[in-house]
Order: structure tokens, then C-alpha cells, then sequence
């Protein structure tokens, strides 16, 4: 996913699950499901990685 992001010159924000307010949000965002990565664009929440979904989101 972050290699993805870089090569196409994407910002983004890396996030640690291990810190426990973090991992609260991503269980918060995903309706209690884990596993990474989860990736936020806007107000859509994408699991996993869905090359198609990021790339139609971010107008690549």
C-alpha cells in the first residue's frame, strides 16, 4: 500500500495499530473488523488493498 501510494505521489499518513487509541479507531471505522491495511480517501473506508477502489477514488 505504501509503496502504491509513493509511486504515485500520493500523501498520506501512516498509522501505528499497535497504540491502543489507534486500533480503537480502525475497530471504530471497520465496524469492529481487524487487519490492516485500512485506508480512509474521504468519507469511504476501504479493507484491504483494493487497487481498483484507491485508484477510482484518488483519480489515478
Amino acid at each position: 500500500m505504501k509503496a502504491f501510494l509513493a509511486d504515485h505521489g500520493v500523501a498520506f499518513e501512516e498509522r501505528d495499530v499497535s497504540r491502543p487509541a489507534v486500533m480503537e479507531e480502525l475497530l471504530s471505522r471497520t465496524g469492529g473488523v481487524r487487519g490492516t491495511p485500512v485506508v480512509v480517501i474521504g468519507d469511504e473506508v476501504i479493507r484491504g488493498f483494493d487497487r481498483g477502489r484507491i485508484t477510482r477514488l484518488l483519480g489515478l
